[in-house]
């Protein structure tokens, strides 16, 4: 599934703005694949023949265009909403999430929220490296916000990973996305240096957002936990399951009373670890999770593991990390619908059936 962009929303367009269109000939096709717009073949890395460093460099700027861009599609295509956090603070640098108009309002949609792996990635981005070795169907979260907004969910999308901002780079960054200058020998001589810049670790932390744990932590407390609706759904992948499972202990009751289904792909937490040996909380999890692994198996097979898990795990349909998301998203979609539909039964069949012989009763006492 795939809303093809208008050529104002083309990556090709999106590069134009900035001062790196030497560098980077590429714009995604027909079917949503990173290739050379003169040449048609994949992203090269050894761009620069054997000069890793300057290599490395053009792959992390390459990188950055694509946060950049997958942004602008998340707010221009998918029509979400960029929320900075903490509200409050205006005059230092923040992290945002993206959310979708009625996520907060709406009564009866359920909500989905995204959570990705740790990385170098940011929102709307599975994994970076699928993105330009296997397109934006397989490493970005657009395939999955488009078929959630089809279905009538509302989306949330996390931003775990967005902890630092290292000023000089960012100096440096913005420097080639403006538009203003007309020398193109100064242009290349910028382009040049970023591509060589040497950037110490200097971050300066997020407020609200230090790690992926405090991230999302705040979004729920600040925003998931105050949605109207009770329906709330999750996908976590990689380090994004450790998250998860860091938020169920710390906001128990409210997670267990808003969440109805965690689709956890080839998941990095630990049950017993984390959870310990809380009986409710390993309870919840049984009736409320399922994870899908990388696996020579096909999609949904029972798939065979070391150590015994607390609730159902079959084969994400690959055995590469990066492309188990786009492989599973199917049937974690069938899974959710299973699962509403579920909780939906429950609930009505817990609501008292009036009858004859109870409304005799309630007039006689």
């Amino acid at each position: 599934m795939w809303l093809p962009v208008t050529q104002e929303l083309s990556f090709q367009k999106f590069i134009e703005q900035s001062d790196l269109l030497e560098e980077f000939k590429y714009d995604f096709n027909e079917k949503a694949e990173l290739r050379h717009t003169e040449t048609q073949s994949p992203f090269v890395f050894n761009y620069y023949e054997n000069v890793l460093e300057r290599n490395s460099k053009r792959y992390q700027a390459l990188g950055r265009l694509l946060e950049q861009y997958i942004y602008e599609l998340l707010e221009k295509l998918c029509k979400l909403q960029k929320v900075y956090i903490p509200q409050e603070v205006d005059k230092e640098p923040r992290s945002f999430f993206f959310m979708s108009e009625g996520a907060l309002t709406n009564h009866h949609s359920v909500v989905l929220v995204l959570l990705q792996d740790q990385g170098v990635f940011r929102a709307g981005q599975w994994s970076q490296q699928a993105i330009i070795h296997h397109g934006l169907h397989h490493g970005s979260q657009i395939p999955c916000i488009q078929m959630a907004l089809q279905a009538h969910y509302d989306v949330i999308v996390l931003n775990p990973n967005d902890n630092f901002v290292d000023l000089k780079m960012e100096k440096e960054w913005k420097s080639l996305l403006k538009q203003s200058i007309e020398s193109p020998s100064l242009k290349m001589a910028q382009a040049e240096s970023f591509l060589s810049f040497q950037h110490p670790l200097q971050g300066l932390p997020k407020r609200c957002s230090h790690t992926p744990e405090e991230h999302v932590a705040y979004v729920w407390d600040h925003f998931i936990s105050r949605t109207e609706g009770k329906n709330v759904a999750f996908i976590v992948h990689g380090y994004g399951g450790l998250v998860f499972m860091d938020l169920l202990v710390r906001r128990k009751w409210e997670v267990m009373s808003k969440v109805y289904a965690v689709a956890l792909i080839d998941s990095d937490h630990h049950v017993g670890h984390q959870l310990g040996s809380d009986g409710q909380l390993l309870a919840w999890i049984k009736h409320h999770c399922r994870e899908w692994v990388t696996s020579p198996k096909p999609l949904d097979k029972l798939a065979a593991t070391v150590l015994k898990k607390e609730f159902p795990v079959v084969s994400a349909g690959t055995e590469k990390h990066s492309l188990a998301p786009s492989s599973s998203l199917q049937s974690i979609f069938k899974y959710f619908k299973k699962a509403l539909k579920a909780k939906t039964t429950i609930t009505f069949s817990q609501v008292p059936i009036e009858t004859r012989s109870s409304t005799k009763r309630k007039q006689s006492a």
